[in-house]
Formats: C-alpha cells, sequence, structure tokens
C-alpha cells in the first residue's frame, strides 16, 4: 500500500455511521470545565498534533459508537475506514481503599473543598489534595497506556484521540467521572465526605479557635430573665455574620442539589449569581453607611 499521512497505509474516509457519539464542540478546542482542560491540555502537550486534529474531526463527526468509563479503565469502538470498527482502551492507575481513605481525609479537612464537592463542584484546589497525598489526580506523560487494534504506528492514532476528546467532554458533564475513573464512584465518594465531616467536627469540638457561628453558651431561661431580650453587643459594633470571605453561595454549595431545572439550566447555576448579587449589595451599602 502507498503511504499515507497516517503511517505506513493510505488514509481513507472512514466509513459513515448513525448513532455515534458526536462531540458537542463544532470548531476550536474541546472542553470547557477546568478539569477537562487541564486533561487537555496534558494530551495536546504530550500527542501528536496531526493526529489529535484528525481524532477532534473523528469526535466532531460521531465515529465513536460507545464509550465505557470503568475505575482505571476506559474503552471504545470506533468506526474507521475499514468495516470492523477498532477497539481502544485507555487505562489509568485506580487507586484501592488505603489511598482513597486516605484522600477522603485531606479532603474532608477542607471544609470549602469538602462543601463544593457535596454541591457537585470540582474545586481546582482538589489537584494539590491529590499532590499533598503523593497521588495525581490528573495522568501525566508517562500516565497512560492507550491501545488501538488499527494498524496506524501512530501514537496515539485518531481513533485513540477521538476518544481521549469524548473523554474530556464526558467529565465536562460531570466532574465526578474524573474521580470515578480513578477509582471512586460519586455517590460512595460523597457518603464518605458526608461521615467523615460528621466525626471531624466531632474530633475538633474541643480545639481551641475563634467561635462559629452557632457558639452559643447554653444559659437556662431562668437565669436570663432580666437581660433576655437585650442585644449582647451595642448596634455600633454589630456587622455581618462571619463567614469564608469570598464566598457568600457557601449554603448552595453545602447542600445537596436539587434535582430541578429551568430551560435546562440547573438550579443552583441560576441561585448561585443571585446570592453573590446580594452580598455585594449588601458590601456596598455598608461600605457607604461607613463613609
Amino acid at each position: 500500500m502507498p503511504v499515507g499521512r497516517d503511517g505506513w497505509f493510505e488514509a481513507a474516509r472512514p466509513i459513515r455511521v448513525e448513532g455515534g457519539i458526536k462531540a458537542r464542540s463544532k470548531r476550536g478546542s474541546i472542553g470547557e470545565q477546568w478539569w477537562s482542560r487541564r486533561f487537555i491540555d496534558i494530551l495536546e502537550r504530550v500527542c501528536d498534533p496531526g493526529r489529535l486534529s484528525r481524532g477532534r474531526a473523528y469526535a466532531r463527526r460521531g465515529q465513536v459508537l460507545d464509550l465505557d468509563l470503568g475505575p482505571g479503565l476506559a474503552k471504545a469502538r470506533v468506526q474507521g475506514s475499514r468495516p470492523k470498527p477498532y477497539d481502544v482502551s485507555v487505562r489509568i492507575t485506580a487507586y484501592g481503599e488505603r489511598e482513597w481513605a486516605g484522600l477522603i481525609e485531606a479532603l474532608a479537612a477542607q471544609a470549602l473543598h469538602r462543601a463544593k464537592l457535596l454541591a457537585g463542584e470540582m474545586p481546582p484546589e482538589i489537584e494539590d489534595v491529590f499532590a499533598g497525598c503523593g497521588l495525581p489526580l490528573f495522568p501525566g506523560e508517562r500516565g497512560l497506556d492507550m491501545d488501538c487494534t488499527c494498524p496506524d504506528w501512530g501514537f496515539p492514532c485518531k481513533h485513540l484521540s477521538a476518544v481521549l476528546y469524548l473523554l474530556a467532554e464526558a467529565f465536562d458533564d460531570d466532574p465526578f467521572r474524573v474521580l470515578a475513573w480513578r477509582g471512586m464512584a460519586r455517590e460512595a465518594l460523597l457518603d464518605a465526605l458526608r461521615r467523615s465531616g460528621g466525626e471531624a467536627g466531632a474530633a475538633t469540638a474541643g480545639d481551641a479557635g475563634p467561635p462559629g457561628l452557632l457558639d452559643v453558651a447554653d444559659v437556662p431561661f431562668a437565669e436570663r430573665l432580666g437581660d433576655f431580650y437585650e442585644p449582647g453587643a451595642s448596634a455600633a459594633r454589630l456587622g455581618p455574620p462571619p463567614g469564608p470571605e469570598g464566598h457568600p453561595d457557601l449554603l448552595l454549595r453545602a447542600l445537596d442539589p436539587p434535582k430541578v431545572k429551568a430551560r435546562h439550566i440547573p438550579l443552583l447555576d441560576l441561585l448561585r449569581p443571585a446570592y453573590r448579587a446580594f452580598a455585594a449589595g449588601e458590601n456596598e451599602e455598608a461600605e457607604g453607611s461607613v463613609s
């Protein structure tokens, strides 16, 4: 066979398929959220640009027939120019029970990270938590074991590239798939974080530190009859309640997200701007009263 751009065989148009998985992105880069872009950035740094470009075209044409993601393994079938689809596999190290126990303990120790995860968000700082445990979140240059049954000797071939790009879009849809690939399913992680959060609170209850919002002395009512309705501080000293700076929507992050959407937009995504606007308005009003 004459030599083509894809190796020792002549490149040919792939057989068109119906019902394949098509990338949502129609042009430019693939991956919208920081975690999917982080994954793509690694690929584009170590993989052949030409094959990645043809892989994007395959992903957008719907040449990937199916994609299955499990602990440590992503499997797919990709229709190329030959009648039989190619089998593609992408493997990474799935962490075991001991590794995940340490990761969950480290995540639960960070209240904001825990709140974001429980709210269905992936905090960027989670990479640092993984690194602190000596366990990378994303695979590095040698962290991916990839294989395709096509005859192309390039690495990765366009079939692998197509699957990798669709993986990035799957991560866009649900960041917990990144963690599931590493061996921890979403519900198992959230249940563990809820349990560890309660244990952490009990363990640190006796530690010295500033009083929390609900740390109120329990005084019998009979002993407070004389001053029960008097404020504990003068009005001039009253201000906004203490809380994490810069996170007016922390309550939304800490609660389980309701399965409610408006025009296909999750309810929490609609409420967060309102919470932030209220906080900004209160800050402006407070600054005006001081001046």
